[in-house]
Parts: C-alpha cells; sequence; structure tokens
C-alpha cells in the first residue's frame, strides 16, 4: 500500500522541530523511519505532515560525561554496535545493539526512535529499564528528565508528550556487566521475549542485579521477583534456578498469532536463566 498523502518538512535544530510540532498539531516525527514507515503503508498512522530530525547534528553521538554515557536519540543502532565506548561504559548496550534487525536496519532505525515508539517487542526498552536510563525529553518550555521506569505508559505510549521531542538517553557509565538475550520472531526479528539483564558481583556473591523483560507483555518491566531472589546471595546453578522461576509472577502475557500467553509466560523463565547463566558463569 502507499501512505496518505502528507508533507515534509527538515528540521535543523531541535528549536525548529518543535516550533514545527507547535504549529502542526496532526504532524509525527521522523528519525530512521523503521517504524513509522510501515505504519504510514498500512495507513495505521495519517499525518498530516512528518517533520524529519534525521539532519540535527546536536541529536547523534555518544559521549562520556560525569560518569554518565550520553547518547543522542538520533544515534543509530549501527553508530551504538561500533563504539569502543559504548563497550567500555555499558556492556549491555553493547550486547543489545547488534540484535536488532540485520545490518541495514541498524544502520538507519535510531535507540530514541525506538523507546518513543515504545513497541512491546522493542528491544530498547527492556535495556532502558535495566539500565534505569535518564531519558532528556525537550519542550517549548525547556527540558525534563524522566527515568525509564516512568517513561513508558503502555503500549506504544510514552510520557512524551505532542509538542516534545527526545533529544538524549543517560545511563550509568561505571562498566557494570551486562547482558541482552532474546528469543527473536523468525520473520520480524523483533523480540518474542528479550531480556536485559545487569549484576554486579565479587568473590561469589552477587551485588546488585537488575533484569528486564519485554515482548512478553504490553510495556516492558523489571522482573522484580527475580532480582530480590539474587540479591546479595552467593552464585550457584540453584540460585538462579530459582530467581528465574519467579521471573514470570503475577503476568498477564500477551497471547497472539507469534506465541500464546502461557509459552511467552514460560519462555520468561527460559530466557532469565539463560541470561543469569551466561552473566554469572552458572
Amino acid at each position: 500500500m502507499h501512505p496518505a498523502p502528507f508533507a515534509y518538512k527538515a528540521a535543523h535544530s531541535v528549536e525548529e522541530a518543535i516550533q514545527l510540532l507547535r504549529s502542526h498539531e496532526d504532524s509525527k516525527i521522523l528519525a530512521g523511519g523503521h517504524s513509522l514507515i510501515p505504519a504510514l503503508k498500512l495507513r495505521l498512522t495519517q499525518p498530516a505532515m512528518l517533520i524529519d530530525i534525521s539532519k540535527i547534528s546536536s541529536l547523534r553521538g555518544i559521549r562520556r560525561e560525569n560518569g554518565k554515557l550520553i547518547i543522542g536519540s538520533a544515534t543509530t543502532h549501527r553508530e551504538i554496535e561500533k563504539s569502543h565506548l559504548v563497550a567500555e561504559a555499558s556492556p549491555l548496550l553493547a550486547s543489545l545493539a547488534p540484535q536488532i534487525g540485520d545490518v541495514q536496519v541498524r544502520h538507519r532505525g535510531t535507540i530514541g526512535g525506538s523507546l518513543a515508539h515504545a513497541d512491546p517487542a522493542g528491544d530498547w526498552p527492556a535495556a532502558a529499564l535495566a539500565v534505569d536510563a535518564e531519558l532528556v525529553i525537550a519542550g517549548a518550555h525547556g527540558t525534563r528528565t524522566v527515568h525509564a521506569a516512568d517513561f513508558f505508559t503502555g503500549m506504544l505510549t510514552t510520557v512524551i508528550h505532542p509538542d516534545e521531542i527526545l533529544t538524549e538517553i543517560r545511563v550509568p557509565g561505571d562498566g557494570t556487566p551486562g547482558i541482552y538475550l532474546k528469543h527473536r520472531n523468525a520473520a520480524s526479528g523483533y523480540a518474542t521475549v528479550g531480556v536485559a539483564v545487569t549484576a554486579s558481583h565479587d568473590h561469589g556473591h552477587i551485588g546488585t542485579v537488575t533484569i528486564a523483560v519485554t515482548g512478553a507483555t504490553s510495556v516492558a518491566f523489571r522482573a522484580s521477583g527475580a532480582e530480590h531472589a539474587l540479591n546479595g546471595h552467593a552464585v550457584s546453578a540453584h540460585l538462579l534456578d530459582e530467581a528465574a522461576s519467579h521471573a514470570a509472577d503475577g503476568l498477564e502475557c500477551l497471547s497472539d498469532i507469534h506465541a500464546p500467553a502461557a509459552y511467552r509466560s514460560q519462555l520468561v523463565k527460559v530466557m532469565v536463566r539463560r541470561a543469569l547463566g551466561k552473566l554469572l558463569h552458572a
């Protein structure tokens, strides 16, 4: 199918993009386009205008500042994948980026676009939750910073207002070990279930563990039951088995053409156990 007719404007600054959003109520932000363009072609969305932010240089790039790794929202998955700074500062992000789509998708798709789209099967939301990312949002009245736990409000919805833009993602840059694993949908590459885990451990004892899951429910979530079963304990295969068994506690998993709810619930436990085993070597 072809998209419905729309106007196109390329913004060259964040301020210009915000002004365009305020001047054209029925508009959409275009970054990499890998979520928006298919929706346009299927006419699932029919905005009157697309505002292209891919030419805004201030939204691109990766840097370290005051102990934080700061990633511009228009930075592509491929740029994150190839960044030595990301590999050093945030192993979880470095583990995740190469698993998105294929190399063509990674060259165009952006981390900010993925987070703002909030697809329940998207990869980046799980990572953002696992590292307690701070998301910087710009609007006409300045900027505000929102923690990942408060950013996602439901399927395909976030706290970003219609006249605001996600500009930066800030994550801890201390090199905490982390890993991302997913059971891929064979056709799309999206996560049937994806698991992001970070863990600090010393002399066989676990310090702090974070576990976030995507693909299983309408919004990515922290597996707090599994986390609580691990924190402060000595690493053992039995402990990881026990923790993983709690990863799906209280969930209402999605059921669709790709997987029934019961399958997803079991897959959450399996993927959490695999990720913990790889990260903690047990």
